[in-house]
């Protein structure tokens, strides 16, 4: 049984079993406010799928691709509780949980999916399919780029059909982690994809303070 976190657009949350599916999701999708909604919602889903901490057997992370602000608070949710839950953190990318949804619910064939990075770029990542045991295979990326960029014939992921997510589903990230564990893949690095610098730097000089 799995907690999932994921803040890398809107936040959501979700408990998840891998043979009882979905036990309870809740998700917020302003992208502006995770911190205030992460720790509410962990509570809200503990409680309506009526889990206790130590009936955990893992807390997964979303790890992006995502902006840097919104995106840390997810992942740094998901350690904590983990850290303090004694449990693993289970480190999983957002858009293999976003293709892993669509797949899950009819989906066939290539796909490209797409979330919003902010300052006019997105993020993206294709996808040929599925294997043998449901999982998404994913031959590209994530990557950055500006939307013009994926429409340019020239581009070798063009044509695919195409997922613009506003959200990511927690329920589908953890349902993801459960069949990877399943079937013995490995997750991801336990490293954020945040895929540029953050927007806020240490200044490189010193303020010269008078007296």
């Amino acid at each position: 049984m799995l907690l999932a976190i994921d803040t890398s657009a809107g936040t959501s949350v979700a408990v998840v079993d891998h043979d009882r599916g979905v036990l309870a999701e809740h998700g917020v999708p302003d992208t502006m406010r995770h911190a205030e909604v992460v720790g509410p919602l962990i509570d809200r889903c503990l409680i309506e799928a009526g889990v206790s901490v130590a009936e955990l057997s893992g807390v997964v992370g979303g790890m992006g691709p995502g902006p840097f602000t919104g995106l840390r608070v997810g992942i740094a949710a998901a350690r904590v509780f983990a850290l303090g839950a004694a449990r693993p953190l289970i480190p999983v990318i957002s858009h293999d949980a976003i293709a892993f949804g669509h797949y899950r619910r009819g989906h066939a064939g290539p796909l490209l999916v797409v979330t919003d990075a902010r300052r006019r770029e997105v993020y993206w990542s294709a996808f040929g399919g599925t294997d043998a045991q449901g999982l998404p295979v994913r031959i590209a990326a994530p990557g950055l780029a500006q939307p013009p960029a994926l429409l340019d014939p020239r581009w070798e992921h063009v044509g695919l059909p195409r997922l613009d997510a506003a959200t990511v589903s927690a329920a589908d990230l953890g349902l993801l982690a459960e069949l990877m564990f399943a079937e013995q893949r490995p997750f991801a690095a336990n490293d954020a994809l945040y895929l540029r610098s953050p927007d806020a730097v240490l200044p490189t000089t010193r303020k010269r303070v008078s007296n």
